[in-house]
């Protein structure tokens, strides 16, 4: 792996230097756009609006538009803006993970710490275990300032990035009715379908099954062949038909 950012972790007046590791990988397939005419390769070019010419990757710089101009931002502009948080990930303190809303996380990276600091990372790991804790910190990764929490996952520790409120939008605009008279025997029965499928949650038992059948049809395209495909009935739950759905789900579960 490749690192993708170098710096360290503050944990008051302890320094830890780290780097992070992308701890995701994509399970979709890779597909190339083409020209459905001849299946030649689309290729993008970046074109100076007023030249039509393609401008080489050198000769292309940033810009904010300020009223009818623009002001061209550097690299140095980037971390002059918060030249602590481009080298360091502060944690600011330490919150529950449960406190912390799963629309909120984006992405996770692995830490690993600089081998004169293995002590260190290994005693905030460890504290963090004991704790139930994760830390909360701001950093600078490709030029945009990030939450973040730090926390433990099996043996080592863990960033990963966490949106801010203010990237979250509004739901009122969403035409959801408040009251919608739930019997208690619809509430009921709803509590005993979760419980009969409750279970220890295993992430090793789910697959990518999409791009599994995606590849498969690929695959038999290439060979002159196109699977049978089942089509989906689409039923609409109602008011009327929402109990006798939810008993009928509750004996079909029972009977798997």
């Amino acid at each position: 792996m490749r690192a993708i950012w170098r710096g360290s972790i503050g944990f008051g007046l302890v320094s830890i230097p780290i780097k992070l590791y992308s701890a995701v990988q994509t399970s979709s397939l890779d597909l190339d756009m083409l020209d459905s005419r001849d299946h030649s390769r689309i290729r993008y070019q970046r074109v100076n609006e007023q030249t039509h010419k393609e401008v080489p990757y050198d000769k292309i710089v940033k810009g904010f538009k300020l009223k009818d101009d623009y002001v061209i931002v550097e690299e140095g502009d980037f971390a002059d803006a918060a030249p602590e948080k481009s080298k360091v990930i502060e944690i600011e303190n330490f919150v529950d993970i449960a406190d912390i809303d799963l629309m909120y996380y984006e992405t996770s990276y692995y830490i690993e710490p600089d081998i004169s600091t293995n002590k260190a990372y290994a005693l905030l790991l460890k504290a963090m275990v004991k704790s139930g804790k994760v830390g909360l910190a701001r950093f600078v990764l490709r030029n945009t300032e990030s939450l973040c929490i730090v926390h433990p996952s099996d043996n080592i520790l863990v960033v990963t990035r966490i949106r801010f409120a203010q990237e979250i939008r509004s739901t009122d605009e969403l035409n959801i009715a408040d009251d919608v008279g739930i019997t208690k025997k619809e509430l009921d029965v709803g509590l005993a379908l979760i419980k009969q499928y409750t279970e220890h949650f295993d992430i090793s038992k789910f697959k990518d099954e999409y791009s599994n059948e995606l590849i498969n049809i690929i695959k038999a395209k290439a060979k002159g062949k196109r699977p049978t495909i089942k089509k989906l009935k689409p039923h609409k739950t109602t008011s009327d038909d929402l109990y006798e759905q939810l008993m009928e789900s509750l004996q079909t579960k029972k009977g798997a």
